[in-house]
């Protein structure tokens, strides 16, 4: 595969309204992003991915783009998102912009025209359709709604909604659509922006036929649909092939069949993807399941195109919560999982706060809650009469208000996140888990982030290696070797509370004896060095190490 700048990548992912608070209104902005370039300069990763800014009214966050030609007042100015390219410049990190493409908000200018008559030049830039029998034109769901449909008055017809109401879906269909979107993609790419995340993109072409489904509750129907790969296609033509930059796709229902699809290089569309078997299709940690996908997703991009690896991010909760240990094993586990999610094949991704291993968060009632999937949900829930209780609860682990509390910087008020009351509430555990505390101590998750990611930058075999899973399948433990070139790393996970041995298989070591050179574990007082005399290695709980295999 050919060495690329932006497969060498680490990326962190800010979530500026959470990140930190320059001019005390309790919502972060891109004044605060600059003002914290340097720590994230410190972790030593090489891009920054920052989530949507344009201008919205922010129903969901600022995925209902009002505007897509300015900044967000809550963000601050155009001017402070230039200093922010700047800087980021400075520092030699690379800047992604989060774009949304598949919808805009019902206050942006082209569909206040487009519903203002069924003539309007723009009624087709969004998708309108009769209803059916009194009702909407199909039985299709939306990702935060009971229905993909709503009614408009001032014309009698409905329009599509793929996500919340006020987020009416983009016509790709529409060439005079697809242009304009190509030359605000080129505006900011000229601004500087090295890096394109891309979002929802699997939903961009639309079904052939506005007819029932069968199970709307399975909104795959909304997905991978004729014409996607096409419009891609054109969008890299218009526009990506024309710039030194990267591109990342957020393809819901994206599979190792489907996948490569997105990502092969010859094909000329994204330069990698997001899938989700793991952050939405694996709610709970199930070790067997999660090699069987990287297997299989390793298999299908080999030689192919290139993968990203994350097990959090703003939509979904903090991963040491979800899929480690946040309470007696938290740094153990927090440190285990950063280290599978950096040596695994692809990019790796860091959300704000995961290197100092944040938790999720239980607040008390519904109404300290923000995401609107979330609320919208539990109104539908309880409408059916279930117990308000008994809903909470059961939505509790999975909200995305999880990822999003604000940045622990230390232990002062609002954990220095700003002057202000925070615009969702701080988690109670700031005074223990925080940016200066971890600074303070050389084994935090903090330092072991920055030495895994130096070992990165160093090593192309964490980039470039090949894969091959040697634990089969292992509830507990993960094992497999990254080859490139001569040199040859394992990796040993022990994903658990208990403490667990693995033996290496014969046809692991061949004829001639074996050692292994320490490169980086978790745990303080580990051996330097191991030969093949026992051929079995016990690891502690939650314990991660990397050797390198010397002959």
């Amino acid at each position: 595969m050919k060495p690329a700048w932006w497969k060498e990548s680490v990326v962190y992912q800010v979530y500026w309204r959470s990140f930190k608070d320059t001019n005390g209104d309790g919502i972060g902005d891109l004044r605060g992003v600059i003002e914290k370039l340097d720590y994230i300069q410190s972790l030593g990763v090489t891009m920054v991915w920052i989530n949507p800014f344009n201008e919205s009214p922010d129903k969901d966050n600022g995925y209902d783009v009002s505007d897509y030609y300015t900044v967000m007042k809550k963000a601050g100015t155009m001017e402070d998102f230039d200093q922010l390219v700047v800087e980021t410049h400075a520092r030699g990190m690379k800047l992604m912009m989060d774009v949304v493409v598949n919808h805009t908000s019902n206050h942006h200018p082209w569909f206040i025209e487009s519903r203002s008559s069924i003539n309007n030049p723009k009624r087709d830039w969004y998708i309108w359709q009769d209803g059916r029998e009194g009702g909407p034109p199909t039985n299709w769901r939306s990702y935060f709604n009971p229905s993909s449909w709503e009614f408009d008055e001032t014309t009698k017809q409905y329009y599509m909604h793929s996500f919340a109401i006020e987020q009416p879906d983009l016509n790709w269909a529409n060439k005079e659509m697809r242009m304009e979107i190509y030359s605000m993609l080129r505006f900011w790419l000229d601004k500087g922006v090295d890096g394109l995340r891309l979002d929802a993109l699997a939903l961009l072409a639309k079904p052939n036929s506005f007819s029932d489904v069968e199970d709307p509750h399975d909104i795959r129907y909304l997905t991978h649909n004729p014409g996607l790969h096409e419009y891609l296609q054109e969008m890299n033509r218009e526009v990506f092939r024309h710039y030194d930059m990267m591109t990342v796709g957020e393809i819901a229902f994206a599979t190792p069949e489907t996948g490569p699809l997105f990502v092969e290089e010859e094909r000329m569309e994204l330069n990698t993807l997001f899938h989700f078997e793991v952050a939405d299709e694996m709610p709970e940690w199930d070790m067997v399941r999660y090699k069987r996908i990287q297997r299989q997703w390793a298999e299908a991009l080999a030689g192919r195109g290139f993968g990203s690896q994350f097990l959090n991010n703003h939509d979904h909760t903090r991963q040491v919560s979800r899929y480690g240990n946040d309470k007696e094993f938290r740094e153990e586990s927090a440190k285990l999982l950063a280290t599978m999610v950096h040596t695994l094949p692809g990019i790796p991704y860091i959300y704000q706060g995961e290197e100092i291993g944040m938790t999720g968060v239980r607040y008390e009632t519904i109404g300290d809650y923000k995401d609107i999937a979330m609320i919208n949900r539990y109104v539908e829930e309880v409408g059916k009469g279930k117990d308000p209780a008994a809903v909470f609860r059961s939505l509790q682990a999975l909200s995305r208000d999880n990822s999003r509390t604000p940045m622990q910087w230390n232990m002062e008020l609002n954990a220095g996140f700003g002057s202000a009351e925070p615009w969702i509430k701080v988690n109670p555990n700031y005074e223990e888990i925080n940016v200066e505390q971890a600074e303070k101590d050389p084994n935090s998750v903090l330092a072991f982030y920055r030495k895994l990611i130096a070992l990165r930058k160093s090593n192309p075999v964490m980039v470039y290696g090949d894969f091959t899973d040697i634990s089969e399948d292992d509830p507990n433990l993960y094992v497999y070797v990254r080859e490139l070139e001569g040199t040859e790393w394992v990796v040993l996970l022990n994903h658990g509370e208990e403490a667990r041995t693995f033996t290496f298989s014969d046809s692991f070591f061949g004829e001639e004896a074996l050692k292994l050179k320490l490169v980086l574990g978790t745990y303080e007082n580990t051996l330097s060095t191991w030969d093949d005399e026992g051929r079995s290695i016990e690891l502690r709980p939650f314990e991660a190490r990397i050797y390198e295999v010397i002959t």
